[in-house]
């Protein structure tokens, strides 16, 4: 799956098995990184399982999986489908860290604030602490869940690790003792895929998931203070909308939300500890990733022959840059190369889909169901009835 995001004044693009980084202010040489030729580690077969998919023998294609900036743009760190973590240094020019391996593969990376710290989330429910500073250190395990973690955020002052699952929930933990758990937001119902906590707004926590709502949070407490249901809006009931997507603005004013397979963006204003919506942006091609960069504007990678549209907020609307920008154009020609060797199954695969649910599966009433027969069964065990006294008698 194609992704973008910026490092400081890098743009980054990962697809296939490329990570692509070209500078958006000058013009300089991109970094280019290619899972394909990376070292290969000896695989630690003591955590693998078959619960990752395959065997611990399975080979891995080498895609890039998620990769992650640290805050002050001089660190990334990526993960691949070969079960490989690589950390990279970019503050005077791109330099390459290190290589570790990581028990199963990776959903989610999340540099701590103080960058102290690499989190992974993995298929299996559990997070590794990979420390920075000692580049060469095996991960730590941190904390587990009973399920897929989807997504992975951290509280601003390093305090709170926050995980969704595949199973709706959202766990609120403290980073240095992750089993004591804050709290639990509860409310959507389906798998969470997409986690915030706004740069401006410490306090605050946004989510999306499968239902087609994003939820602005309280995380400390637990308290859901809105929910917005994107289905409302859509003209066709033929698809619904999967959130696999937020992005929010540098000053925390404004929220984008993409769905997964749908060719519109969504707009919010984060006021104070409101969602207000604001506009929709309609795009002529299925949009695949997004990001805010550093001045506000936002990145858009479309599946199409220039993948990369440019959006400034203009009196009140989303508007496209013109697309004669010289910044904007050396970075199509940059990707193109990497771009043209993508398929189309490499860029658009909708991922998400296949978490879904059944329609009308209840999992919590067939739960309470089944515990209230093994409570009358063990009812009728203690109590006896006269047809089991029967055949006692005459047994004896």
């Amino acid at each position: 799956m194609a992704a973008v995001g910026f490092c400081g004044e890098w743009f980054v693009f990962s697809g296939g098995t490329k990570l692509v980084a070209v500078h958006s202010k000058h013009d300089r040489e991109p970094f280019v990184f290619d899972c394909r030729a990376a070292e290969k580690l000896p695989r630690n077969t003591k955590d693998d399982n078959s619960g990752d998919g395959g065997g611990p023998d399975e080979a891995g294609s080498d895609s890039v999986l998620a990769f992650a900036a640290s805050p002050s743009g001089k660190l990334l760190a990526l993960t691949d489908d070969s079960k490989r973590l690589v950390l990279l240094n970019c503050e005077s020019s791109w330099r390459h860290v290190s290589t570790r391996c990581v028990a199963r593969r990776c959903t989610s990376l999340h540099f701590s604030h103080s960058e102290e710290q690499l989190l992974a989330a993995d298929k299996s429910g559990d997070v590794y602490s990979f420390s920075v500073r000692r580049p060469q250190e095996e991960g730590r395990l941190t904390m587990g869940h009973l399920s897929m973690l989807l997504a992975l955020a951290l509280s601003p002052d390093d305090r709170f690790v926050i995980t969704s699952d595949r199973d709706e929930k959202i766990r609120v933990s403290h980073l240095r003792a992750p089993h004591d758990i804050q709290s639990f937001c509860l409310g959507h119902r389906q798998f969470v895929s997409a986690l915030l906590v706004p740069a401006g707004r410490p306090h605050l926590l946004l989510s999306g998931s499968g239902d087609g709502t994003v939820k602005l949070w309280d995380y400390k407490s637990g308290c859901r203070l809105q929910s917005c249901d994107l289905n409302e809006q859509q003209e066709s009931d033929d698809q619904k909308a999967t959130v696999c997507r937020i992005s929010c603005s540098p000053d925390s004013r404004h929220v984008a939300v993409l769905c997964e397979g749908l060719s519109t963006l969504r707009f919010f204003s984060l006021q104070q500890e409101a969602l207000v919506p604001h506009s929709t942006l309609p795009l002529p091609n299925c949009p695949l990733d997004m990001t805010f960069d550093p001045e506000g504007r936002l990145w858009v990678l479309v599946d199409s022959s220039a993948p990369l549209k440019m959006y400034t907020l203009t009196e009140e609307s989303w508007q496209q840059c013109d697309t004669e920008s010289p910044e904007l154009n050396r970075l199509i020609e940059a990707l193109k190369p990497h771009w043209e060797t993508l398929d189309g199954c490499s860029r658009g695969s909708q991922r998400l889909q296949q978490l879904h649910k059944a329609s009308g599966f209840d999992n919590v009433g067939v739960y309470l169901q089944r515990k209230q027969q093994r409570l009358d069964e063990q009812q009728q065990k203690r109590s006896g009835t006269p047809q089991s006294r029967r055949k006692k008698a005459k047994m004896c």
